[in-house]
């Protein structure tokens, strides 16, 4: 294949050594250039463990980075023009991010094969040796029963799965034991609800739907009985579910920032609504993710507007800073218009390989940009790619997606309207949802051509998610063709204004005490109601908790609100004390209280002095009170008794002799 040296060395500002047979006859050759210090990158992935061995004999295993130029640009019939797309991809494989941290799930092999017919005990007979094996059979279960009980055999429906690999819960309607006197058929004993019972793993052969939200848990098996080699499948990948097994901890959470409740009021469910395997529950103020359960998507970080939930593999901004340090390296090496070409490596890179091997390859503006799962991929990252100088993004999906990938389209239907309202058009984002190599190809070249921002930035990414996305959209802004102040944004958009009927408004400050991120805020000098809508997330508690229902959520995006100083969404004077001038209260809700009161409430008809009362703070209340000797009920109380007063009942009480009555 082609290379550009001098491109990929302007994009990389690097030296660049070029080779035929590095790993063969040139070997020696990269064992030099290996014994010296400092960072080393290597075009090559297919050979990887080779020259990783050879680095260790230098103590540089770890230092050494990979990336691979070929199937992604070399081998393309834009080979030629691809020195910018090689020199980027070069760039990106040195951003290394962080490792991620681990959480470890145990099974000992205990396995419930639920099915309908034969085909759970065949199951039950290849796994037998292997595993501890129950089989449960769907009513009317209708089967010849098994020569010997080499494992037990039930019937039963079951209504509930939950856990993960090592702890499932498993609870079954209409259970009962197959009798060991059955002779044409299984016959079966008494049967109960409501039967609980636990194991490792869970292999379904019923061809029914999912007993799991999603299909998505490690343990959770599932073939079709019709199709031999789709059980064979399902029962190799059984066998090997014993032991300890480590899976990366996808999502980083902190409690804290979670805006789903206050007050026992729910605000934002973004989360829950877009979690395809049903790790997220509620948690009283906050949700909680279970870790075990968790596969990975990363919809709810993207959907998360306050940064509590943050992908971890890697963390946005780290994710940012590769897409930044690609970028800048391909403009640098003198390409134009990029498109980013968002995939997995599941399913993406082979795709890609394919197209590379079999077709024409990736055109020479298309750069691949390989993440753990497409759906991980927020509003942050898009609009930092755009504001970076790209002027499309494709997402490459399965033509039959594992899991929910709405929140993808949630994000997507987010950034459209913000791209067309600064001027960048429509249809810079799409979805490519295809396994054929020739329809990708084919899509790519129908998408159509945009140009790019006409002043990119290139700032760096740092900060918590939602300071990278903060800094990401103003520096799109800037960038952009046309920009403007304010752009509207559809409903469930984590950006906005509170809008707030004054009239109505009581200055209960309610709202304010629930507002998760202080957006709404109160006044310590007066009765007032502040708003900060750099800070809203539009959670709606605020909405939801209000008593008089006056507040109306506004989605928008103001470019102008980082800068804006607090707004005054309603103010009033305060009404101050009568008797020793301290304000205490807003003055038009004590006028209202008292308006209500005089002469509509027994408690204070007759005695115009009680209203006062209303009108004092809560200590010159208290006293005015006692020494006005006011009773809530109208009659006079008990007169009030002293020590004294006992005493005098004591003595009264005694007998001339000393003794007591």
């Amino acid at each position: 294949m082609p290379l550009d040296s001098d491109a990929i060395g302007r994009g990389c500002n690097g030296k660049i050594t070029a080779a035929t047979q590095l790993c063969g006859a040139e070997l020696g050759r990269f064992r030099a250039i290996a014994a010296d210090d400092g960072p080393l990158t290597v075009a090559c992935t297919r050979q990887a463990t080779l020259f990783s061995q050879v680095a260790a004999e230098n103590n540089r295993a770890n230092s050494i980075q990979f990336a691979n130029i070929r199937e992604t640009a070399g081998w393309s019939d834009d080979a030629e023009r691809a020195g910018p797309k090689m020199a980027a991809l070069l760039a990106a494989a040195t951003e290394v991010a962080a490792p991620a941290q681990m959480v470890q799930l145990e099974s000992s092999g205990i396995i419930l094969i639920y099915g309908r017919d034969e085909a759970a005990i065949e199951a039950g007979d290849l796994l037998k040796d292997h595993l501890d094996v129950t089989v449960l059979i769907a009513p009317p279960a209708a089967l010849a029963p098994p020569r010997s009980a080499d494992y037990p055999i039930a019937k039963g429906r079951i209504t509930s799965v939950k856990g993960h690999l090592g702890a499932f819960d498993v609870v079954v309607d209409d259970f009962a034991e197959a009798a060991p006197s059955s002779r044409r058929a299984l016959s079966f004993g008494p049967s109960r609800n409501n039967a609980r019972s636990t194991c490792d793993i869970v292999l379904d052969l019923t061809g029914g739907p999912a007993l799991i939200r999603g299909d998505m848990r490690d343990g959770y098996l599932r073939a079709d009985p019709g199709h031999r080699a789709s059980v064979l499948q399902a029962v190799l990948k059984a066998r090997d579910l014993v032991g300890t097994f480590e899976k990366p901890r996808y999502i980083t959470f902190d409690a804290g920032l979670c805006a789903h409740s206050r007050s026992k009021q729910t605000g934002c469910t973004r989360c829950l609504d877009s979690c395809p395997a049903g790790a997220i529950t509620p948690a009283g103020n906050h949700v909680a993710i279970d870790a075990d359960i968790c596969e990975g998507c990363g919809q709810c970080a993207t959907a998360c507007p306050t940064g509590a939930a943050t992908y971890a593999l890697p963390p946005e901004d780290a994710l940012v800073r590769k897409l930044r340090t690609m970028l800048l390296a391909y403009h640098q090496a003198g390409g134009e218009r990029a498109v980013m070409l968002v995939h997995d490596e599941v399913h993406g890179s082979p795709l890609i390989d394919a197209l590379a091997r079999f077709g024409d390859g990736l055109p020479a503006n298309v750069v691949p940009f390989a993440v753990n799962e497409v759906t991980q991929v927020g509003l942050d990252s898009i609009m930092a790619a755009f504001a970076y100088g790209v002027s499309a993004v494709h997402f490459l999906l399965r033509a039959k997606p594992r899991h929910d990938v709405s929140g993808l389209t949630r994000t997507i239907a987010l950034a459209d309207p913000i791209l067309a309202g600064l001027g960048f058009g429509e249809g810079r984002l799409s979805v490519i949802a295809t396994d054929d190599p020739d329809h990708l190809i084919e899509a790519l070249r129908a998408a159509p051509a945009h140009a790019p921002a006409p002043r990119p930035a290139s700032f760096r990414p740092v900060g918590g998610k939602r300071d990278v996305l903060r800094f990401a959209l103003a520096e799109l802004h800037r960038a952009a063709p046309a920009p403007v102040d304010v752009v509207p944004l559809p409903d469930g958009a984590p950006f906005g204004a509170v809008e707030v009927d004054a009239a109505g408004c009581t200055l209960c400050l309610s709202c304010v005490s629930v507002c998760p991120t202080t957006a709404l805020r109160d006044d310590p000098e007066r009765p007032a109601l502040r708003f900060v809508e750099d800070s809203c997330v539009q959670c709606g508690l605020c909405r939801t908790t209000c008593p008089e229902k006056v507040i109306t959520l506004v989605p928008q995006i103001d470019f102008r609100a980082s800068r804006a100083p607090t707004r005054v969404l309603k103010e009033e004077e305060p009404f101050c004390c009568i008797r020793c001038s301290k304000p205490f209260g807003v003055k038009s809700s004590i006028e209202r209280v008292v308006a209500k009161l005089e002469g509509q409430h027994w408690m204070y008809s007759g005695s115009p002095q009680r209203l006062d009362a209303i009108k004092m703070c809560g200590d010159c209340r208290v006293s005015f009170v006692a020494e006005q000797g006011f009773e809530s009920y109208g009659a006079p109380g008990p007169a009030v008794r002293t020590t004294d007063d006992y005493l005098r009942d004591r003595e009264t009480q005694r007998d001339p002799d000393g003794g007591s009555n």
